[in-house]
């Protein structure tokens, strides 16, 4: 198992860290429930990701056409 953190995130997905954090939140900013959040580990206060969780997340979206 890889664990990466927020900015390996950000590099990959080529957005900015607070995007990477807004897509981890299960609600989006006006409150509804996301369909499908980024999957995150969260450590205390720290927050790391999975790559392979990621790759599977990534292999949905697009799957659904997103």
């Amino acid at each position: 198992m890889e664990i990466i953190k927020v900015e390996d995130v950000a590099e990959w997905f080529k957005v900015s860290k607070a995007m990477v954090y807004d897509m981890t939140n299960p609600r989006t900013r006006n409150g509804d429930l996301r369909e499908d959040p980024l999957p995150v580990l969260r450590m205390g206060a720290a927050v790391r990701f999975n790559r392979k969780a990621l790759e599977d997340w990534l292999e949905r979206l697009e799957k659904r056409g997103r």
